[in-house]
């Protein structure tokens, strides 16, 4: 049975499609990109069939990542679908909690920066899109750093489904 998770921003042009190469990465370098799929979306629809900002694209590529990304709005009834919807910041989570259809739903939200055991506080990951490559660097950072928490937390759910 294939895990799925869903990253959400606001546009799904910067953070969720970053989000969503990096953490691919790791899934395939895991040796588990058989049992998870990885798909963004935004909380809005602004920019639906756009491709990630080029920004985005860039910061990603200079990093040895790759996106084939097409944005999308993220609908309720994706929840049946997904095992874990990883919000960019508290907003998106609220949002989507919000959407979420059941009780059951809504307990599949969390923030990305909540497996990054070094980020305090603060688990919003700020939005570059009104700013320079420095934004889009600094978000890349706090994904990467997220990212192998999430793996390990994925990788618990992925063996204990084999059992």
């Amino acid at each position: 049975m294939t895990y799925r998770v869903s990253f959400v921003c606001t546009g799904n042009i910067c953070r969720s499609p970053m989000a969503e190469s990096v953490f691919r990465a790791r899934v395939e370098e895991a040796g588990l990109g058989d049992r998870v799929e990885v798909e963004s979306a935004g909380t809005g629809g602004w920019h639906e069939g756009d491709g990630a900002d080029p920004r985005a694209v860039a910061v990603l590529a200079e990093h040895g990542y790759g996106t084939d990304h097409v944005a999308h709005q993220f609908q309720a009834s994706r929840f049946a679908r997904l095992d874990l919807v990883i919000a960019l910041d508290s907003g998106h989570r609220k949002t989507l909690r919000h959407l979420a259809p059941t009780e059951q739903d809504a307990k599949k939200v969390h923030l990305l920066r909540s497996y990054d055991p070094a980020a305090g506080a603060d688990l919003d990951v700020p939005d570059p899109y009104y700013g320079g490559l420095d934004g889009f660097e600094e978000c890349l950072e706090m994904v990467e750093a997220a990212s192998e928490g999430l793996l390990a937390a994925v990788r618990e759910e992925v063996e204990g489904r084999a059992i």
